[in-house]
């Protein structure tokens, strides 16, 4: 069998967890911060924000970010339902816009023209995706935002590793957050980093990062916050303000600690292997995406457009190839319909899912195992 993804656990991941079982700490442990510190560094920013997984961190960075009942936020849909649910727990409104169909990217095109239809101040904030592993304009989303006062909340879920080269030549990592307020990134078994689930929330704002760091924890100030408000003695806390547990593990983070050793390796193998993919599907009937060479894709994804994407879906699990379709638009899952979202609201959404195909993409995808995926698809098209 062969799955579009999948995780890479080794020796090495399997003794740290085990280290964490013997330890005295299964929760929340030194591993944490540790394994905080060391995905800041990696990615380049000052704070990162160890949380359950990467739906908790779109929701907690919502609420640091204030989004409310009165709160409209933007967000392409194309993505896993999560980028959008975020705000609709925090009650506020979400309203998409469509991609660019070059990209799979929202569109920064029909966002402004989104902008330029209402007032200054409809809308708060914007929820980009490095879809796929493909670093978003956040330089133009940047000048757009500050334009109309909004946030940039970025989903970097598939991009650890990815980034691209400004206009003045100066290299943005994914999540680095040197161009939005927050990033999340999410450790699910097909993802880069894999802990079974977990997720990190990075920035660079001292504020937010308080913030975050309360709403993971049921929203408690705890000993040597200056935030609290009283002091009893050593044992005391204060619940502040409403949150979650939301709180990573030290059994996973120390998972997380081993699979961060290997992710620039890994990353370098999923480069390899989609230029390989570049290679034997340029010219041929099979669609894919080439970024240009300031843009340094992550590939958590490799995606071909076909015109049978049904008919090659089936045939390719009769030869026991798993692919997938990533996503179903958003706008048209049955809860968005029902906020009045409906078909062909957004084309260029419509059509990609028409055409999409995730295809096997992970770093213990043999040589063998691509040429027999590259033979069938090929056979299928021709």
């Amino acid at each position: 069998m062969i799955p579009y993804g999948k995780q890479h656990i080794t020796d090495e991941d399997i003794a740290a967890v085990i280290e964490t079982l013997k330890s005295p700490f299964l929760t929340s442990g030194p591993k944490v911060a540790e394994f905080e510190t060391a995905f800041a560094q990696y990615i380049g920013c000052k704070y990162a924000v160890a949380v359950a997984n990467g739906t908790a961190a779109l929701h907690i960075s919502c609420m640091a970010l204030g989004v409310n009942s009165t709160s409209k936020v933007i967000t392409t849909p194309i993505t896993f339902s999560a980028s959008a649910n975020c705000v609709r727990y925090c009650g506020g409104e979400v309203v998409f816009a469509d991609i660019n169909p070059e990209t799979v990217l929202l569109d920064i095109e029909k966002v402004r023209n989104l902008l330029e239809q209402h007032p200054k101040g409809t809308f708060d904030g914007i929820i980009p995706v490095d879809f796929g592993g493909y670093p978003v304009d956040l330089e133009g989303f940047r000048k757009l935002a500050d334009e109309y006062g909004l946030w940039i909340l970025e989903d970097a879920c598939h991009a650890p590793g990815g980034s691209f080269i400004d206009n003045l030549g100066k290299n943005h990592r994914c999540g680095d957050s040197s161009l939005a307020d927050l990033a999340i990134f999410s450790f699910h078994p097909v993802k880069h980093i894999a802990t079974g689930e977990g997720g990190m929330v990075t920035t660079n704002d001292e504020e937010l990062y308080r913030k975050l760091k309360q709403y993971r924890s049921h929203g408690m100030v705890y000993q040597g916050d200056p935030a609290l408000i009283e002091n009893h003695g050593g044992w005391y806390m204060e619940l502040q303000e409403l949150g979650y547990n939301y709180r990573m593990p030290d059994v996973l983070c120390n998972l997380g600690i081993s699979q961060l050793k290997r992710a620039d390796e890994g990353l370098e193998k999923r480069q390899a292997i989609a230029k390989r993919y570049d290679e034997v599907f340029a010219g041929t009937n099979v669609k894919i995406i080439i970024p240009p060479a300031n843009v340094s894709h992550a590939y958590h994804l490799y995606v071909i457009q076909i015109e049978d994407r049904k008919g090659l879906y089936d045939y390719l699990r009769t030869k026991q190839i798993f692919a997938q379709v990533h996503y179903i638009p958003v706008h048209l899952m049955p809860y968005y319909k029902g906020l009045g979202n409906k078909a062909g609201d957004f084309p260029n959404a419509e059509n990609y899912y028409e055409h999409c195909l995730s295809i096997p993409m992970y770093p213990t995808l043999t040589a063998e195992e691509q040429e027999f995926v590259i033979s069938e698809i090929l056979g299928f098209v021709r």
